[in-house]
């Protein structure tokens, strides 16, 4: 099957730092900051939106990879921003350049890989695992 996307799409998300997405509360740390697990989810989260109105219908990306630099805080209340930009199409394989910034800084940056996947038949196969 082809897909039509294009090296250069681009997707951005903001969100707003809360309790759940601290260091402290997500155990990645014990302060209260912007944890890491949460830079990384809406990283990959702004990367799959970037793509998943152009699929076909049953159609989604699964995270593979993910090579990131958390570089500053982000303290509680402060919104931060996430822009992704589809760097490379090689078949099913997607790559991502990421960055994130706070309010003052850029904080975070780094490559992100998806790959296109069937939604039904993966839930099947990952399903499978539990009937062996």
């Amino acid at each position: 099957m082809e897909f039509n996307l294009k090296e250069g799409m681009t997707s951005a998300k903001e969100m707003k730092v809360t309790e759940n997405d601290l260091a402290s509360k997500m155990g990645s740390g014990v302060l209260d900051v912007f944890a890491t697990p949460a830079m990384i989810a809406l990283m990959e989260e702004t990367s799959r939106s970037c793509v998943d109105l152009h699929l076909p219908c049953g159609y989604t990306t699964v995270g593979i990879e993910l090579n990131v630099k958390h570089l500053k805080s982000t303290p509680i209340g402060m919104k931060v921003r996430c822009e992704a930009i589809l760097t490379k199409v090689d078949n099913k394989e997607l790559t991502f350049k990421v960055e994130v910034w706070d309010e003052k800084d850029k904080v975070g940056e780094g490559k992100h890989s998806r790959y296109i996947v069937n939604s039904d038949r993966f839930m099947e196969k990952t399903n499978n695992k539990k009937n062996l």
